[in-house]
């Protein structure tokens, strides 16, 4: 163990002088290998109480770390880990015979702290408990990777016993024993739910942890519970209710929930939350909205669903054969950025078909100078290849209108500027961001978008809806999402702009005098006769 390491645990350890342990400061200096046995006893002592492990393993209110303004958790998140403390207690797990699992649920609004308090426990499972086996998921690639898998990274480079383990991008892994004592991020797609089959731990914890956990499939619930059978399982699954179905709703408003130990977080009482913007939602949206209810209250929607566009339409676009027809146009739909972290997207559809021509994405940050991407757009709009040539193009007016400028003036007359915040053309949506999202979703059950692009099947997904007194729709806007911790939906405001306004089908060619005949495939058609055949 470095150095640095020694000196750090010497130090945290010496301060629980309250303890009376070997490591006060007052006794003599340890050696690295006194230190290490030390350190590893001390873990045995936390093997029932995680709240005390929390508060010994991370440096709270240490000066020069970035804890130093720190205390420790909030009330919620200490009552978490008192209750888990207490279900460990009352199984008592002699370290063969198999116990009943741990099962522990919450729902809570946005911004209660959940990611942190998961990282809190793999820490502490990994750290006292030799052996186990850990599997993290989150209800989408977007939460597991930026947010869920982040702090776990983060929280185990800060905790005492960080230096034991090798951090990876997708697992946290023992330095002896890597392939017994580990934590690993798996994504949660329906079709993948077989990687959470086959875990087991029989003399220490096979465990789970699903964050966002109304957005993971049920099959997957279903096949993780096979991980659950030997040893001491926990299984630990929270966030926002966004469905009022599935087994998230199940286990903590519905038929399983005497099974499990669950709790609901208002945001109102969470010491992290911003009070000022809560208030404002609330007066925004009404207390009893579902927006209001799932965001900050922790409750279910009243509606089937707060996600406005559900993972099964985008699952089985994903999936969809491309039909398309001879005379479908090809209209492009263009989100500029307005620099940062979000993206300029230049997406395709003709008809039924959103797959078959990639889009056009380019970096914000990338596009300071705004002649590279005018010149890219004129590119687009010159080619005159029939299944490239674009009909129209639509164009979000917010950082797109010197664009629209610059192309009419260079010639291009099938450039339409669109004001998503316009009225729509329908009285049933609010606006005409509202109206065009809605056309994705009608449009999804018969449209093929491609089945990798992880990026656009997060966008549609990620907005939420509710509907106004008045009946109107309302789309979540982009700023209440990235309050939520989700990016701009930029792929997906792109394929929206495809549906802004009707576009003609192609003009057919001119018919000919003269009989003419074609064939495709096994098929035949004679002009003169007007029919296929075979």
């Amino acid at each position: 163990m470095a150095i640095a390491n020694n000196a750090r645990a010497v130090r945290e350890m010496g301060s629980m002088a309250q303890e009376a342990t070997a490591l006060d400061r007052s006794m003599t200096p340890l050696t690295s290998n006194e230190l290490e046995r030390s350190l590893a006893d001390k873990m045995k002592s936390f093997y029932d109480d995680p709240l005390g492990f929390v508060m010994f393993a991370y440096p709270w209110g240490e000066p020069g770390t970035e804890l130093e303004l720190e205390s420790g958790p909030d009330d919620h998140q200490k009552q978490f880990l008192i209750d888990l403390g207490k279900e460990v207690k009352s199984r008592g797990f002699n370290g063969t015979d198999p116990v009943m699992p741990i099962l522990m649920t919450a729902t809570s609004g946005h911004g209660t702290g959940k990611s942190v308090m998961g990282a809190w426990i793999a820490n502490w499972i990994l750290s006292t408990r030799p052996d186990s086996i850990g599997t993290v998921a989150a209800g989408t690639f977007a939460q597991l990777e930026s947010r869920t898998w982040a702090a776990i990274q983060h929280w185990t480079k800060l905790c005492i016993t960080g230096h034991w383990f090798h951090i990876q991008a997708r697992g946290v892994y023992h330095n002896l024993r890597p392939k017994t004592w580990k934590i690993v991020a798996q994504t949660c797609k329906e079709e993948n739910a077989q990687a959470f089959a086959g875990q087991h731990a029989r003399t220490s914890t096979s465990w789970y942890m699903f964050d966002e956990a109304s957005l993971v499939p049920d099959k997957v619930w279903t096949v993780a519970q096979g991980g659950l059978t030997d040893g001491e399982p926990m299984f630990f699954a929270w966030g926002q209710p966004e469905r009022n179905t599935g087994r998230f709703y199940e286990i903590n408003f519905g038929n399983q929930e005497h099974r499990w130990n669950h709790r609901m977080i208002d945001s109102r009482d969470s010491r992290f939350t911003n009070k000022p913007l809560i208030e404002q939602d609330i007066a925004e949206y009404g207390i009893d909205s579902d927006y209001v209810r799932v965001r900050i209250r922790g409750l279910p929607p009243v509606a089937s669903e707060l996600q406005f566009i559900d993972r099964a339409r985008i699952l089985a676009a994903q999936q969809r054969e491309v039909v398309t027809f001879a005379d479908d146009p090809l209209i492009a739909g263009f989100d500029p950025s307005g620099g940062g972290a979000a993206w300029n997207v230049v997406r395709f559809r003709r008809g039924l078909d959103a797959r078959s021509i990639p889009p056009l994405r380019i970096p914000g940050e990338q596009t300071r100078d705004r002649s590279a991407l005018l010149a890219k757009l004129a590119d687009i709009l010159h080619e005159q290849r029939p299944e490239l040539k674009v009909a129209v193009m639509f164009v979000d007016s917010a950082y797109g209108a010197p664009y629209v400028e610059r192309l009419h003036t260079l010639g291009f007359s099938n450039v339409v500027e669109v004001n998503f915040g316009s009225p729509s053309p329908d009285r049933h949506q609010a606006n005409m961001r509202a109206y065009m999202w809605n056309l994705v979703k009608e449009w999804l059950p018969h449209g093929a978008i491609p089945a990798d692009d992880e990026k656009l099947a997060l966008d549609l997904g990620g907005p939420g809806a509710h509907i106004r007194p008045n009946g109107q729709l309302v789309l979540e806007s982009k700023e209440s999402m990235q309050k939520r911790g989700l990016a701009s939906p930029d792929d997906g405001d792109a394929l929206a702009l495809t549906f802004a306004q009707p576009v003609a089908p192609l003009t057919p060619p001119e018919p000919r005098d003269e009989e003419e005949e074609f064939s495709y495939g096994q098929y035949s058609y004679r002009s003169g006769q007007g029919s296929w055949m075979r």
